[in-house]
């Protein structure tokens, strides 16, 4: 089983800065390609920003200058820093990790898993 687990949301005014962590648990044996996701109101879910083990990344437009995604393998963590920020970048932020993770039944599984949604919220 595998867990994501994620924190740093909040409000902050425009132009402030937010720094989200994902932190993976279970029974681990690599994590590929993750990624942060958001979902505002009325809206369609956005990928924000995505990275790879290689270091790759890639961001949506509205983001770019702004956010940098990055990851610390060594202790399965995703972090998201957000500056810059602006009042339409309020939304609920989730992210979703590709996982290969030993089942229950031994064997290794490879699946993507999502953590829960965190609020960030920016006031103008």
């Amino acid at each position: 089983q595998v867990q994501l687990v994620v924190s740093g949301g909040g409000l902050v005014q425009a132009g402030g800065s937010l720094r989200l962590s994902c932190t993976a648990s279970g029974s681990i044996f690599s994590i590929n390609a993750v990624a942060w996701h958001r979902h505002a109101p009325g809206n369609q879910r956005e990928l924000v920003a995505d990275i790879t083990t290689s270091g790759r990344t890639y961001y949506a437009d509205s983001v770019k200058g702004r956010f940098t995604i990055s990851r610390d393998d060594a202790n399965y963590m995703v972090f998201l820093q957000m500056n810059s920020l602006k009042p339409e970048d309020t939304a609920v932020y989730y992210c979703a990790a590709d996982v290969l993770a030993q089942s229950k039944s031994g064997n290794l599984d490879q699946r993507n898993y999502w953590g829960q949604g965190t609020q960030v919220t920016v006031s103008s």
